[in-house]
């Protein structure tokens, strides 16, 4: 059974990852870094879908951030750098 400790740690995990996406300046290391937090996102958005309770703002956020990944990998592609 998870813990409010472990829901917190969950919930800065895939922000973390987020930020070190939109961070990287490498474009080597940038795809990797998406594929991170998407990864994150993707498991927080599940482990969310099985709890109960009131997660509505964070399940909002985790849309927002899959938005945001996607657009990010699209104009990493366009431009060219893959």
């Amino acid at each position: 059974m998870s813990t409010g400790i472990s829901k917190s740690q969950d919930n800065r995990h895939w922000r973390q990852l987020y930020r070190a996406a939109l961070s990287e300046i490498g474009k080597n290391k940038l795809p990797e870094r998406i594929a991170e937090a998407e990864k994150a996102v993707v498991l927080r958005a599940r482990e969310l879908f099985q709890a109960a309770g009131d997660n509505g703002e964070e399940t909002e956020a985790l849309d927002d951030v899959m938005y945001t990944l996607h657009a990010l990998r699209s104009n990493y592609q366009i431009l060219g750098m893959s």
